[in-house]
Formats: structure tokens, sequence, C-alpha cells
């Protein structure tokens, strides 16, 4: 596109008209929508304390605690079980990030989430886990921080559903509840333009609500109510400041509750961490900078000057993290480097429920206390035996790097694809970072003969001859800790954007496996992480394992492209399938060319066999397993074709590709001049590379002529 089509005069020159050639009026149309109007409404409602009690009969999930509204909201979403390894999984859609199109989704450690599901659905029915900090524990870049993220999201958005909603309340000046509705609207007008005296905590409004009639109080309000979940529930008290407004008016009262109540204003808060409502997130800085009132509050000294003394709860700024995020949720990152007064503070907020604001009274919140740090400072705290309290009162969830192949995949071709770098990336380029990602966390298999590779095979829920799901079981059994150590998924992501920024600056059009090995190859010993020679043998012996399995990959590949005449494929099929058959009936079979009865050709039906590894002691189990399947299909009234046998396929194309490959002449593709005829077989291979796995021209060729220098040595 030229710069003259973005000139506005190039477009139109009505001045009403933006420069893409729509019309303002259009554009403007999306601000006038009037659900938009109705949702800014229902996010900004106010109303009197008796509305709000109206509002919590018809909906009683509005009083949930701050756990209860993290797992309804995760639990909105819905859930899916699938099996792996012989083992049941639930997948919560929460995690896909239906928020934001799947951009910070989470693969991998469905078992990990689970259990934090779970601690959530504990807290969340009084169980006891609402008064621990839960602690993710893992190493660099094992998504720790993107489920902190998710679930500040997700509670945000949660916030501005009807069940989702969360109110408070402040008092009014005057009382606001008028002899009819008109007249109470307008008293809360008034009351909004003047001064109010918010709950700096957001509290729950039915905090208001005095102790000793509480029992009395909600057992009028859930009359009827049969299921917990639609019961009205008093979360917290309230805070230093709403509770000095309440002593207040009470003494103007003289203790009469009712017209106290008279002054309530109800109000809707939605969650929002830009705004520091509900949401906080507090991290370590410099020990000489930062001090303890950051989490609950310190003197606002311009007020001080007004009202004179520092006890005054008017003269205080309950704007502290801990304090700003009640009724949601407070992270903290990189939580056990904080200094011990932090963590102290950390105590009481768990256990009890209450901070200490300074010269003030222990204070009830209500919030879910999330932490994430890595591993080497959880061994630190263990080790500190001043800090058995804040260890017996943490719930570690472990976020480990991901094991699955399919899942490490995801992570990449969120961000690698070749819409999005504007550049083919060639087939099992991903996959083959995925498998060097993989392979570096898992343990050599204690099993003897199997290889890491086919570890990491099982793993990903792949069949692998010789193992089965119990395999799988006993494998995850004896490497607990897999998934703690190994390549980090930020490394890989680094090496793909390198290696294309490399390949940009050298104009190539496609990024292929053979160039990302070799940025990973080069990048290894700068890995920080990696600091010992040990590992960094091991890791480079694990590269040149998947760079070995890659290379068969597309041996393979090509020996398909090659046995792509599926024509031929389904002759040499059906020959062997008559043998067979012959065979297993002790009969003899027609000779096509001279007509005439002949024993069942044995060496042909070997020579597709040892394709596949089909030993001669094993060959006739291989054969009544094919006339079985021919029998229970004909039986169903289905016709046999050899090629829908995945075995039997590959057998076939690879006997076809020995059978072809001195025909075709592969070698000779190594040569940059070919002649016409060998131009014209590398063109057609190239076809089938291209039709049948994705490659484009370029990495077809690259593939071709790599496969081809493998044979001409």
């Amino acid at each position: 596109m030229n710069r003259e089509q973005f000139s506005p005069t190039s477009v139109n020159s009505d001045p009403s008209r933006n420069s893409f050639g729509a019309e303002s009026s259009d554009v403007r149309e999306l601000f006038r929508r009037g659900e938009l109007q109705k949702q800014y409404r229902d996010l900004h409602w106010t109303g009197t304390f008796d509305d709000y009690i109206k509002l919590v009969k018809e909906n009683p999930t509005v009083t949930a605690n701050a756990f209860q509204r993290v797992h309804a909201m995760i639990m909105s979403y819905g859930s899916e079980k699938y099996t792996r390894g012989g083992r049941e999984y639930t997948r919560f859609k929460f995690f896909d990030d239906p928020l934001k199109g799947g951009e910070d989704a989470v693969y991998g450690i469905d078992d990990k989430l689970m259990k934090l599901v779970q601690f959530f659905e504990s807290a969340a029915k009084g169980f006891g886990m609402q008064k621990r900090l839960f602690l993710m524990l893992g190493p660099v870049g094992s998504s720790k921080s993107t489920v902190a993220r998710l679930l500040k999201r997700g509670i945000e958005a949660y916030s501005h559903t009807p069940e989702g909603g969360i109110y408070t309340f402040g008092f009014a000046k005057d009382p606001v509840r008028g002899p009819d509705s008109d007249e109470t609207k307008a008293r809360i007008a008034r009351a909004l333009e003047g001064e109010m005296e918010w709950s700096p905590m957001n509290v729950e409004p039915l905090s208001v609500v005095p102790q000793h009639l509480r029992r009395d109080f909600l057992s009028a309000l859930n009359a009827g109510r049969a299921s917990d979940a639609a019961r009205v529930q008093i979360n917290g008290g309230l805070d230093p400041a709403s509770r000095f407004q309440l002593s207040q008016l009470l003494e103007k009262y003289n203790g009469n509750y009712d017209s106290v109540l008279d002054h309530v204003v109800v109000k809707r808060v939605v969650i929002s961490e830009e705004d520091r409502t509900g949401i906080t997130t507090f991290q370590p800085k410099d020990p000489k900078s930062q001090d303890s009132t950051e989490l609950t509050g310190d003197i606002n000294y311009r007020r001080l000057a007004k009202y004179g003394v520092d006890s005054d709860p008017r003269a205080f700024s309950f704007d502290g993290e801990l304090c700003r995020a009640n009724r949601g949720m407070a992270e903290f990152i990189e939580v056990l480097k904080l200094e011990r007064e932090f963590l102290y503070e950390l105590l009481t907020a768990t256990q009890e429920r209450v901070i200490k604001p300074k010269k003030f009274p222990q204070t009830e919140i209500d919030l879910v206390l999330l932490g994430h740090t890595n591993e080497a400072e959880y061994e630190k705290l263990q080790q500190d035996r001043f800090q058995e309290a804040l260890r017996d009162r943490s719930l570690k969830i472990d976020v480990p790097y991901v094991l699955t192949l399919s899942d490490e995949k995801h992570i990449y071709e969120k961000d690698f694809t070749s819409d999005k770098v504007g550049r083919h990336i060639a087939p099992h380029t991903i996959e083959v970072a995925a498998m060097f990602a993989v392979c570096s966390r898992l343990d050599e298999p204690k099993k003897g003969g199997m290889t890491l590779l086919q570890k990491m095979r099982l793993y990903n829920g792949e069949s692998v001859a010789g193992y089965t799901e119990q395999t799988v079981r006993e494998l995850q059994d004896d490497a607990p800790r897999e998934g703690h150590r190994g390549i980090s998924p930020r490394f890989i992501q680094d090496s793909l954007g390198a290696c294309l920024v490399r390949d940009a600056e050298e104009s190539r059009k496609f990024l292929s496996p053979f160039m990302l090995l070799n940025v990973l190859r080069e990048r290894l010993p700068e890995n920080p992480h990696i600091t010992s020679d040990e590992e960094k043998a091991r890791l480079s012996a694990i590269l040149d394992k998947v760079e070995q399995e890659y290379k068969e990959i597309v041996k393979k590949e090509v020996q398909l492209a090659i046995a792509g005449d599926v024509k031929a494929l389904e002759t040499m099929g059906q020959k062997y399938v008559e043998n067979i058959s012959a065979y297993q009936r002790k009969q003899r079979v027609t000779n096509p060319l001279t007509k005439t009865l002949e024993d069942p050709d044995e060496k042909f039906m070997r020579s597709v066999e040892e394709k596949i590894g089909i030993a001669s002691s094993a060959k006739d189990d291989f054969r009544r397993e094919i006339l079985q399947t021919i029998g229970a299909m004909a039986a169903s009234g289905r016709k046999f074709n050899a090629l829908d046998n995945e075995r039997l396929r590959e057998a076939l194309e690879k006997k076809l590709f020995d059978d072809t490959k001195d025909t075709i002449q592969i070698k000779q593709f190594v040569s940059v001049v070919r002649d016409d005829e060998q131009q014209q077989r590398f063109d057609t291979l190239k076809e089938r590379l291209i039709k049948r796995f994705g490659y484009n021209d370029d990495s077809a060729a690259e593939v071709l002529k790599f496969v081809a220098s493998i044979l001409a040595r």
C-alpha cells in the first residue's frame, strides 16, 4: 500500500469521512449503543440500604466472599475431562484465556491447576484453606505469573456480571431515605454531589449490621432458602473509618440503628487492577525505601492538620495493598524475597484474616492472598527456623514446566505462526523446539531399552511398541520432580526470535528446523540458568538426539513423497492381502501375467513386513491380525483398504520407496545442475511435500536436498 492511500484527500474530500472512507457518524455509532449505556448504569448503581436488601434477596451471590467469587468465576467457564497415560484429568476452560482469545492460555499443567481449583473450592466452603497463603512455586518461566494474571483478569470481568457484582457503602451527611422513591433518588443525588464518607476498604454493606443482631438478621433473610449457594452471608467487619462514622451517627441518634441506616448509601464496585480496586500487586524493592505501611496504609499528614490527632481514622489513608485489595485478590511477586517485617504482616492476614493498620485495632479483611516464587527462595524458607509459622500457613502449589509435547507446541504456536511473523515456518520447526524443551526436563528413563524420546512420546499420549499406559504411570511415579529443571520456554521463544531476525538479515524466505537447531546450539552456552559443565553436556547431547529424530522425520516424509503414487500403493497392498490370504488358507495364487497358479510369494510378503520390524517369528500373528480386520469389516458390509491400516500403509510406503528410489535417482538432487527429467522429478516431489505436509517451495527444496545428501553419503 503506497503513501497516497493514507492521505485523507485521496479517499474523499468530505471532512465527515475518516481517512479510510467510513462515515464519522458510522464510527461514532459504536459509542451510541444502548447496551453500553445500560451497562454503565448497572455498574454505577446506587441505592439505600433498603434497596440493597431487596437486591440481596433476589441475588444472594452478591454477598459471597473473595474465595467464593474466584471459584464461581472459574467454574462459570465450564470444564471437560480427558484421560492421558491412564489418568483422568479435568481441563478448566477458564485457563484457555477466553477473555483475550487465548493470548495467555496455560497448557500442560492441568493436574496442578486441578489442585489450585480444589484449594479454591475448599476455601470457598470454609474448610480452612481460606486462612492460607496460596503459594505458587516453580522454575523461571513456568507460567506462575501467567496464572496469577489470568485470575486477576478473571475476577475483574466477573465483577461486571450480575452474579459477580460487588457492593460497598458510605455514610451521607443527611438521611437519604425519603417518603417516596422520587424523593429518595433526589436525596441520594444530593448526597453524591456533596461529601460522602465511603468505606475506604470497600467493605460489604451488610457489615454495618452489628454482631449481636447478625444471626437474627440472616435468619430472616435466609428463611426458605435450602441451598447454601443461595444463602445470604455477612463477610467481615467494618474498617476503622466506617466504624468511626457509625459511632458518630449512633451518638447522634442515641443508639437508634434504624435512623443510622437512613444515612447509608450503597453503590456497586467494579474490580479493577488499574484503579487498585479489589486487586493489588506487591513486589520487593529496596528495603531502605520500603516499609510495611505499604501493606496497611499510613497517616495522611494533610488531613492530620485538619483533625489534629493521628489516631483519628479520618487522618489516615487506608490505601495499603491489603486495604485496596479487600474483596478481591492481592498478588505478591517473589513473595519470599520480602523482608521479615512484611512476612509477619502476612501471618495475621492469612490465619486470622485481619490486618493491623498503624494506631488502629485489628481490622478484618476478605481477600485471596496469592504469592509466587522460585524454588531457591522456597528452599531458603524451609531452612529458616524463624519462618516456621509462615511455612505452616502456606499452601504450596507446584507449577512445573510442561512435559507434554503437544502442550509445549501450543505455547510457541500462539506467537510463532507464518501469519504473525510474516514468513513461512517450515513443518516441524515448532515441534523440534518443543521436543528439545520437553526432553531437557525429563529424567532419563529407568526402564531398560527405553530412550528419552520414547519417554517423551509416551508422556504425549502416543503409542510406543512394547509399552502401555501402566508404563506411563510407573515412569511418572519414578520421577516426581520432573519438570523442575531444564530449558525454559522463554529461552526457546528468544531463540525463535533470534532466528527470525538473523534470517531476515540474510533475506531468507522461511524458517526451518535446520536454522533453529543451529541457533539453539549457539545460544545454549549463553543460557544464564545453565551453570555446570555437566548440565551443558547433557543438554547438548539431548539436542543431538532431537536433531537425529528430526532427520528421521524428514527422511520418512521424502519416502512418502516418493511413494506418493496412491495407485501403486493400492496395487501393492492388494497383492500383499491376496498372498497372506492364500498363505493362511494354504492355497495358491494366480500369477497376473502367466495366469498360472503359484505358491504365495513369501519373499515379497517378508520384504513388506520387514519394513516395519516384523520379525520372522511374528509374521503369522501380523498376517492373522490383518485378515481378522478384513473379516470384521466384511461382516459389517465394509471393504478393506490396505492404506487405511496405519502399520500396513507405512510398510507399503517404505517398500515402494526402496523399489523406486533408484529409478528416481534422488541422490542426484544434491547437484545444482539437473537435466530436464531430473528437474521434473524434483518438482514433482516438491509438489507432493507441499500438498501433503505444508512446506513451501523453498523449504521443500531444502528438505529434498538434505535427504539426497544423506543418501549420497
